[in-house]
């Protein structure tokens, strides 16, 4: 079949070079358009452009839905994974099989923009990815493929993402051969159905009169972008990993402990083992107790 990717972020990769070596004809990617990243804000392409570019496969990167439109017209299949546009019905009737979409969780659970990061925090214990026949539903239409994936206490949505990127490769494999078999996907049930509502920076401000649980969730969850994180000394200062403690102390009181950085929760205490200080880079929280001279009874908040 021949085919044209809709994608942005580099969990599209693993996808992307396995199309690339298939069967199938990769006919194009369509990523968004240039936009100005990091701290120097320099105009820079997606992930998936640079991959298209190094592996010379034609990239667009249209401005508007009429141009989108004039791309996938000829096409037996529209592929989109973490594309970061809604294409409307006019667009997903195009290709010839329809509008497929790589997603990463076991819809109906965690419809929206942010399933990796909602299934972490939510404390699940089970995730995977789905690959589904587009509607103009959120995430609601009938599913081809479905792959599950057993999530450690420790998992992070980096490392979640990272796996479930290589797990989709199958799901989308068995999808086209379902495809190629004449097989119509199975309509999705809307039991069970939550919201995965994309993050803002405000909600990942932690709580230290939450539970030491809850919090490790959000951590494991917001790391890395946008990132958990909380006061202190007038800035702010990102959490990147933490640790259960038997110890308790009073929430966000600040206690060290055999060089390890010790903070209260609502519950017992959780060590910090990495973070990120205001403009500065990922540090282990000793080296920070050393620079900052951090003393005990301080606190975060």
């Amino acid at each position: 079949m021949r085919i044209i990717v809709a994608a942005t972020p580099g969990v599209a990769v693993p996808t992307l070079n396995w199309l690339l070596n298939s069967e199938h004809v990769l006919a194009a990617v369509i990523t968004q358009p240039d936009r100005p990243a990091g701290r120097g804000r320099q105009v820079k392409g997606s992930v998936v452009s640079q991959w298209a570019h190094e592996n010379s496969v034609e990239c667009f990167k249209p401005q508007d839905l009429a141009e989108t439109a004039l791309l996938v017209r000829d096409c037996d299949v529209l592929l989109t994974i973490g594309y970061g546009v809604l294409l409307p019905t006019e667009i997903l009737n195009l290709p010839r099989h329809g509008c497929l979409n790589l997603h990463f969780s076991l819809l109906p659970r965690w419809r929206g923009a942010a399933p990796v990061q909602r299934a972490i925090e939510a404390g699940d214990s089970l995730s995977g990815v789905t690959v589904f026949q587009l509607d103009e539903g959120m995430d609601t239409g009938p599913i081809f493929s479905t792959k599950r994936f057993a999530l450690d206490t420790d998992i992070t949505s980096d490392e979640l993402l990272i796996e479930l990127a290589e797990l989709g490769v199958e799901a989308v494999m068995d999808s086209l051969q379902a495809i190629t078999d004449g097989k119509r996907p199975t309509t999705q049930s809307g039991e069970g159905a939550t919201k995965a509502s994309k993050i803002t920076k405000q909600e990942c401000e932690i709580d230290w009169n939450l539970s030491a649980q809850v919090i490790s969730q959000k951590v494991r969850a917001f790391t890395s972008n946008p990132g958990a994180w909380t006061r202190f000394r007038g800035d702010t200062l990102k959490i990147d990993s933490v640790s259960l403690e038997d110890s308790s102390l009073k929430p966000g009181t600040l206690h060290i402990v055999d060089k390890k950085l010790i903070v209260g929760t609502g519950s017992n205490a959780l060590a910090i083992g990495f973070l990120t200080p205001s403009g500065k880079s990922r540090m282990e929280a000793l080296s920070w107790i050393n620079g900052a001279r951090i003393t005990d009874g301080e606190y975060f908040g």
